[in-house]
């Protein structure tokens, strides 16, 4: 053996190579982690600075403002007492007195449920521990949704999730509105969710105003999420921010009312008063569910504010639609402003035409049922509508088809789903030879519904869906397999559950819950998908402001109890927004005889 051979070393190069390779891997490793922390404390620190620069105290006077929120709860179904413990959560400190239940622990806290028994008559609890687990998990989907939409698009109108920023083509434009705050805040108050409403208020005192925005605004739809959404902020707290806020916005939107009929245009300038209607609308119509979507809110705040000229306004479109003639009995969903003439023959009980319907009914239950003239109108549009537009399949599934010049489309949009909850709800608040007839049919169209959802691969319900022979309750052109995280199904089960206790309702509620989280569900926010017929569907990138405000809305209620927010006391305006009974509930809040006098009619 070669001795020379057995003496000779390993060179050192290549050890020094492999020890120079690995050093590196371990320096980037460190530095990634390194930079994802500070990107991520960067993240956080831009989020509470951006907040925080729109806060008009930075939580200065917290416990004062924690008092007037414990007090003027709506049904005080919420309390905050909250003290850290030695875990960095938080408790209690009356646990031992109020009766409370610990439920969702959440960004190092953990949210008190307080059953206070003694302050709600006909208390009756139909929860459960699984009950519990579920509304927990909704309120940990609205806290996902509300964070990022303050980590991206803050005091902008709508989040984009996937893109990370603000959404420019909301229909509230690239103005900042906060849509999403003004939107969705009483959703978070009704789930305690305090340190979030308190930011949203902040806001709105230092940010929302509608002063030198030289846009074309949609009326009805910055009445039923700005006006309505501030005007039950003021019935569930007395802040007289919220009333002055919702009189400033509904103000803006008066100059549309400018025409030869009182009816008024779609879209109004908020800077110049210039009003017009959209150039698609059949001939420059005014929309039947536009127009006919005010009376809840215009009324009410005639109420809180002692000037008439609200519900003035409201009352005269009122008048006009009882007068004028109306095909078979059914609405056209255009009518012309300046000649007082229907336009195109078409019908629908869904777009363009959904929520006069709602308010008629709606209106009457508002007034304490004293408005007979809204309750009469209501019973007539719905046995029309019954007896000419309601249909059953071969499968036996009940619907409401458009129609247009007499002819059936056999077709009924997503939006029409809240019917089910509509007729329901006028068969349950008033006993007549129509009661079990509107009670059946819906019960049919949310079932029907509901069958939209579970006949698709993500169990979401498509925007419309039409029945044929070859299909039912399924979408067959593409420009209608879309889902934007929409509420109408959910606001049927919603209703229908409180009316029936059936608890089929809850579990179809409970498999949307899961569908959303499967396929809506981004790391940063919820987005809507463009086929609901697919198994892996692409998403459309916005997290509209109403799944705040009523998506998750109908589904937390849907699992909390009778006693929060009953419908006996509170009635909801088409963006879900609860606005009290008058006569029934103490937080209606009429204005005082003085403030009845100030007022100047506009």
């Amino acid at each position: 053996m070669n001795k020379e051979k057995m003496c000779q070393k390993t060179p050192i190069t290549p050890i020094i190579i492999v020890t120079g390779v690995v050093a590196v891997i371990v320096l980037v490793v460190v530095l990634g982690i390194s930079l994802t922390n500070n990107l991520n404390l960067s993240n956080i620190i831009r989020l509470n600075e951006k907040v925080a620069s729109d806060s008009a105290n930075s939580f200065s006077s917290a416990e004062s403002a924690e008092a007037s929120y414990v007090h003027n709860h709506p049904r005080n179904l919420h309390k905050f007492e909250m003290i850290n413990d030695d875990n960095g959560g938080s408790y209690n400190s009356s646990d031992t007195v109020n009766n409370t239940n610990f439920s969702h622990k959440t960004d190092n806290r953990i949210m008190i449920d307080v059953d206070y028994n003694h302050l709600n008559n006909n208390h009756n609890v139909n929860d459960s521990s699984a009950d519990e687990e579920k509304r927990n998990h909704i309120v940990k989907m609205a806290l996902h949704a509300w964070q990022n939409y303050k980590l991206y698009a803050w005091g902008q109108n709508e989040l984009k999730p996937l893109s990370k920023r603000a959404h420019s083509g909301s229909i509230f434009g690239s103005y900042d509105l906060g849509a999403t705050i003004v939107d969705g805040l009483d959703t978070l108050y009704i789930m305690g969710l305090k340190d979030e409403y308190e930011e949203g208020r902040d806001w709105i005192k230092r940010k929302f105003s509608l002063d030198n925005i030289s846009a074309d605004l949609s009326v009805f739809e910055t009445n039923i999420r700005f006006v309505g959404g501030l005007l039950t902020l003021y019935a569930f707290t007395g802040d007289p921010l919220y009333k002055e806020r919702a009189q400033h916005v509904a103000d803006k939107l008066l100059p549309a009312f400018r025409t030869p009929t009182g009816i008024p245009y779609a879209l109004v300038n908020l800077k110049t008063g210039h009003s017009k209607n959209y150039g698609w609308a059949s001939g420059g119509s005014s929309i039947l569910s536009e127009f006919g979507t005010l009376h809840l809110e215009f009324s009410y705040l005639s109420d809180i504010t002692g000037n008439p000229t609200y519900r003035e306004r409201v009352q005269n479109i009122r008048q006009f639609l009882k007068d004028i003639e109306k095909p078979n009995g059914l609405y056209p969903n255009y009518l012309n402003p300046k000649t007082g003439k229907w336009g195109q023959l078409h019908m629908s009980l869904g777009a363009l035409g959904d929520s006069y319907y709602e308010y008629l009914l709606k209106s009457w239950i508002q007034s304490g049922q004293s408005d007979e003239e809204a309750r009469t109108m209501f019973d007539e549009a719905m046995l029309a509508i019954s007896k000419k537009m309601v249909q059953k399949s071969a499968e036996g599934l009940t619907y409401v088809s458009d129609m247009k010049f007499d002819k059936l489309e056999y077709k009924m949009d997503h939006l029409a789903c809240f019917s089910g909850g509509l007729f329901a709800l006028g068969a349950a608040t008033r006993e007549n030879e129509n009661t079990e007839k509107f009670m059946s049919i819906g019960k049919g169209i949310t079932n029907t519904c509901h069958e939209s959802y579970i006949r698709s691969d993500t169990g979401l319900g498509p925007e419309a869906f039409r029945f044929t022979e070859a299909a039912e309750a399924r979408a067959l052109k593409s420009n209608e397999k879309y889902y934007i995280l929409r509420p109408e199904t959910f606001e049927s089960y919603f209703i229908m559950w409180r009316l029936t206790h059936e608890q089929k309702y809850r579990d179809w509620g409970w498999e949307a819950v899961q569908a959303l989280e499967k396929y809506c569900r981004t790391p940063n926010g919820y987005s809507g998908v463009r086929n609901v017929y697919q198994k892996d569907p692409q998403k459309d990138d916005v997290q509209q402001s109403f799944f705040l405000a009523e998506t998750l809305k109908y589904l937390y209620l849907l699992f909390s109890d009778d006693s929060l927010l009953p419908l006996d006391k509170w009635v909801f305006n088409t963006e879900a927004h609860p606005i009290p009974i008058k006569n029934s509930n103490d937080l209606y809040r009429m204005a005082s005889s003085s403030e009845n006098n100030n007022q100047n009619v506009v």
